[in-house]
């Protein structure tokens, strides 16, 4: 995993395509603000704006903020997650979408911030990649099957486990 975050993203290309989950359940979110953690250059962003959705994008990276900086209808938030407790924007929010960026202690906190029929998207690396690339103790990839059990007040609604260019996981949790 990257740890100089700025460097990071000076040199990464933009035009990434948005993560799997977010092509395959974002046209599911009902309509209004998305919430995207660790947003970093806006991939995921980028496809909610196309759709009509506010974004509110939350980022510790300066320079992906920078880069960002004047899309319309996109919120930058420069904040540090790991902070505890981190300062969440209220909501509700339609999605909140988790990228690639592992943070268990956040997760509890997510629910009350979705609309009733709002998703949380997540979709990461398991421990099998982690182990694949050499890093079996690594706290940034989920484990097997973590991602079947939703934070509480939420409902799993889709969830996928395997070889997907990389071991991934992703799950999709409905708020009722």
């Amino acid at each position: 995993m990257p740890r100089d975050w700025e460097a990071f993203y000076r040199e990464r290309e933009e035009a990434r395509a948005p993560a799997f989950v977010v092509r395959a359940y974002g046209p599911f979110a009902p309509p209004g603000p998305v919430l995207d953690l660790a947003g970093g250059l806006g991939r995921n962003a980028r496809y909610f704006l196309q759709r009509g959705h506010p974004v509110v994008l939350v980022e510790k990276s300066r320079e992906a903020l920078r880069r960002l900086a004047g899309t319309p209808g996109l919120e930058l938030l420069e904040m540090d997650l790991e902070a505890h407790p981190p300062s969440l924007p209220p909501g509700p929010f339609a999605a909140i979408v988790m990228s690639y960026y592992v943070n268990r202690p956040l997760l509890p906190l997510l629910p009350p911030l979705l609309l009733p029929g709002g998703l949380f998207l997540i979709e990461g690396f398991s421990q099998k990649e982690a182990l694949r690339r050499g890093r079996p103790h690594s706290p940034f990839y989920w484990e097997p099957l973590e991602l079947l059990t939703p934070p509480p007040g939420l409902q799993l609604k889709a969830y996928g486990e395997g070889w997907m260019e990389g071991y991934r996981t992703f799950a999709v949790h409905l708020r009722p």
